[in-house]
């Protein structure tokens, strides 16, 4: 069976479809390499002056959990021709030199070749005198390293399929559902599989009533999938990366392989 794409819906940094045609473990394969795709962070912090009422250990979490959007290509340190040192190619350097009263947002934050993806995140809060003075470097990472490198949330349900019989005039059965899946249309119950996860609530509600049988089964090669980026990436090149991370360890494998004949 050819592999299809059906697209259901599409945000600003949300995106869901439906992928035929694929079994489980490519669709967790898909899901566990999302955090194999390089995302650029703050990694280091020196600070010069903290003021704030926050420790050097707080803020610098805070920063290195601020999602980034490159301008330019960066390359990851380990792959990079200066040998992990640090340099334009691999390292991103940001400024912070501020002083209060004021609420110190991301896009106080200065850099060339990197942008934040949210200049109104607030930072922190500093009262009058209070200053903070610091430098931050942004490497490429993975999410299998830090989670602050995860450019997004992937994940997926299998695709269910429904079978009704009977269940004419059931009108109660708009309750059971969690996800309001059901609805009634010429009085006959009708679930939605898109809303529907699988549950079985009105299985089992179904077993009770007379002339009534509701069956729903997990398909093994239709899934949905919903990913949310962070603001990093757009959401359907979080899919396409995953795809090729999966390609460059399938390479790798076949490289590694050679080494036996």
């Amino acid at each position: 069976m050819a592999i299809k794409i059906e697209k259901l819906s599409k945000e600003k940094e949300k995106i869901s479809f439906i992928v035929r045609g694929i079994n489980n473990s490519v669709a967790n394969a898909i899901r566990r390499s999302v955090l194999e795709i390089p995302t650029l962070a703050i990694d280091t912090v020196e600070f010069y002056k903290n003021d704030s009422a926050l420790y050097d250990e707080i803020l610098a979490h805070r920063l290195g959990l601020v999602p980034l959007k490159a301008t330019k290509t960066f390359v990851q340190r380990g792959k990079c021709t200066c040998k992990g040192k640090g340099c334009l190619k691999c390292t991103a350097t940001f400024k912070l030199n501020t002083k209060g009263p004021k609420t110190v947002y991301t896009q106080d934050l200065k850099s060339k070749g990197v942008e934040v993806a949210y200049p109104e995140m607030p930072l922190i809060f500093l009262n009058k005198d209070q200053e903070i003075q610091l430098t931050a470097e942004a490497t490429l990472g993975i999410g299998k390293e830090h989670a602050k490198f995860t450019p997004g949330l992937l994940w997926f349900n299998s695709y269910p399929i429904i079978e009704i019989e009977g269940c004419a005039g059931a009108e109660d059965f708009v309750k059971v559902c969690p996800r309001k899946a059901i609805t009634i249309k010429d009085k006959r119950v009708s679930i939605d599989p898109l809303k529907c996860d699988i549950c079985g609530a009105c299985v089992e509600y179904s077993k009770n009533k007379e002339k009534c049988s509701i069956k729903i089964t997990p398909s093994e090669e239709d899934f949905i999938f919903y990913i949310e980026s962070f603001g990093q990436t757009k959401p359907e090149e979080i899919f396409i990366d995953a795809i090729k991370a999966i390609d460059d360890n399938l390479d790798k494998i076949v490289k590694d392989s050679k080494k036996f004949k």
